[in-house]
Order: structure tokens, then sequence, then C-alpha cells
């Protein structure tokens, strides 16, 4: 089953859209132990790392997020399913990169008298997710709408990570969001008749920023022996590769229509983001999962179904007891299948590395 849900638009106040309700699908924003980040020996990778800095420092993008003249323009023509869709993405997108900078800067704070390497790397980033962040508002404005990035600050949950879940989850988050827009950008160079906005122009190089920060994620993972060289850390990484490939899923089948204006088929997509992603994360993790098993993406989309289940029942007008006990099938469901996922014999990352490109 693939179908959207309607994504409502509520406004906080004149202009300003009111943040999304906080699932577990939407962006989250961590916080870590800055202490151990600050204490980690990076010597085995120094030399890595610090041409990695290097290259943030060089700062390629610097003058790449300019709005042209093709944005000076009413965009009224986007309209109904089509407007609400691409809005939901541009909201979630810049919650995400907006996360992304506060997690780097507060890092880059905490850092810079107690390893000013880590210091300069946390702060080039925080500058792109902040460029990011800004121009995704800019472009919600052009619908007359705009994300209060102050009140979220404020206003929103923080996670507790330790480093080392830290460091797992952004290299993911970097790289799957590299695939993201690079495989959306190929896309629409073959199909530019779909490129209904501007902004889808900018991904080439957008993403990689992206690519930059995940490849310092790398080196730092692979400068702790801790992270890739003993069964739990085996463990730890099939769970958090498991846990976002299944939040993609839900989020993309969740929003069928926002691909569907862009001529893309989701579930095409969602397999193949998933796949390169996997066979990215080959270069940093010791072990990585087996997407070709015959159960691996139908799994997924159980899960999906499942949650656009649990969706359709929050929208009914039941008691809330009613609609607890009738989620309860579709929770199951989801765990049930996340863990026959986890338990597929995974692959041997450090085994295949030289063959990965």
């Amino acid at each position: 089953m693939v179908k959207s849900l309607p994504s409502p638009q509520p406004l906080f106040k004149e202009g300003v859209k009111a943040p999304v309700q906080e699932t577990l699908l939407t962006p989250r924003f961590y916080t870590t132990d800055f202490d151990a980040v600050a204490l980690m020996d990076i010597s085995a990778h120094e030399k890595e790392l610090g041409a990695i800095v290097d290259e943030l420092k060089a700062d390629y993008n610097r003058h790449h997020f300019v709005r042209d003249e093709e944005f000076k323009q009413v965009w009224d023509s986007i309209e109904g399913e089509k407007r609400e869709a691409f809005i939901d993405f541009l909201e979630r997108s810049c919650t995400s990169e907006f996360s992304g900078f506060l997690l780097f800067k507060e890092l880059s704070r905490k850092l810079k008298k107690r390893n000013p390497m880590l210091a300069d790397a946390f702060n080039c980033m925080a500058r792109d997710e902040a460029r990011h962040a800004g121009f995704l508002n800019k472009a919600m404005a052009d619908f007359n709408l705009s994300l209060d990035l102050g009140h979220l600050t404020k206003s929103r949950a923080y996670t507790f990570f330790p480093p080392e879940w830290i460091i797992y989850t952004v290299y993911l988050s970097e790289k799957i969001g590299y695939w993201r827009y690079i495989i959306m950008f190929r896309h629409l160079e073959l199909y530019p008749e779909n490129q209904f906005y501007p902004l889808f122009r900018y991904f080439e190089s957008w993403c990689q920023d992206e690519n930059r920060h995940g490849d310092f994620f790398k080196a730092l993972l692979r400068s702790q022996p801790s992270l890739f060289n003993n069964w739990k850390a085996r463990l730890w990484v099939r769970f958090f590769l498991l846990t976002v490939f299944v939040t993609h899923t839900l989020t993309v089948f969740e929003r069928v229509n926002f691909y569907q204006s862009l001529g893309i088929d989701a579930r095409e997509y969602n397999n193949r983001v998933i796949e390169e992603t996997n066979k990215t994360s080959a270069r940093a993790f010791p072990v990585i999962l087996n997407t070709q098993h015959p159960e691996f993406f139908r799994r997924l989309e159980e899960c999906s179904d499942s949650n656009l289940r649990l969706a359709e029942i929050d929208k009914s007008d039941r008691p809330k007891i009613v609609k607890l006990l009738q989620k309860v099938p579709s929770f199951l469901s989801i765990m049930g299948h996340m863990v026959r996922l986890y338990t597929i014999k995974p692959i041997d990352a450090e085994a295949t590395r030289a063959a990965v490109h």
C-alpha cells in the first residue's frame, strides 16, 4: 500500500507556520556529553580529520546559496495537495538542518579550548547547516509562511544521545541526506519539466555539504576503535541502520504526493536511497544490512502500512482509550517486522570494504 497523508498547515501567528506535532518521525533536537567528546583521542586519524577540516574551511559553497531571479515570482500556481506536500517537505527539511546547526554550534562552543580541531570542524558544519535552514525558510516565505526558528530553539524537547550514538546517527543522517538530494537532482536533470520550483537546482552542490559532513563523522568514528571493532558496535550499527531505514520508509510513503509531483516513484526512490546509503556505510561501519534479502523491503513496507493505519486512527473522532486499543496491533506489527529485519544476517563490511566504491 502506498498513499499519502494530508498535511494541514496551521498558523502559529500571521505568516509563521505552527511547528508540526512532534512524533517519532519528526526531526529531533539532540544534546550529548560534551566533556566526553572533548576527551576523545583522535590521534589515530588526526591527519585524515585535519584534511577534512581544511576542506570544510575552504567553504566551497560560500557563494552557492544566493537566490536568483527565478525565485522572484508569485508561486500561486503551485496549489492544492502539491502545495501542501511541498511545504511539508520544506518544513521538515528546514527543521532537520536547524537541528544539526544547534548541535554542531554547541559542540564547537564547548570544545573550542579543549579540542580545537574538532571545534573548528563543528563550527564549519554549523555554518553549512545554518545556510541550508535559512535557504529553506526563505523558500517557505515564497508560500507566505516561515518557521520561527528562535521559538523552535526554546520550545522543542532535546533528546540526549551519548557521543557514540551521535556519531552513528549523524553519519547516517548526512549520508542518507546526500543520497536523497543527489538522486532527486539527477532525476530532475533527466526530467526538467517536473522541476516546478528553483530550489531543486541547488541540490547538487548542496548535497556535497552533506557528503563532507558524513566523511568527517566517518573519520571520527574510525578514530575510535570501540565504535567498530567489537561485538557491541556491530549490534549497535545494525540497530541504527535499521531505525534510519525504517524511518525513511515511513516518511517517504507518508508523502507520496510530493514525490509524484516530481515524477518520482516513491517505492523506487526509497529503495535506491536505502541501498546506496547502506553500501556507502560499509566505508565506516563494521557491518551493513543485507538489503538484497527477499524479505528486506517487503517488511519495511509492512511497517509503512501499519504506520498509515496509525495515522488514520489518529484522525478519527473516537475516544482516546479506543484509539489506543486500536493502535496496539499496528504497533506490535511494526515491532515484529523490525525484530525480523534485525535478525537477518548482516554483511561483514570489514571483509568487503576494499570492494566498495
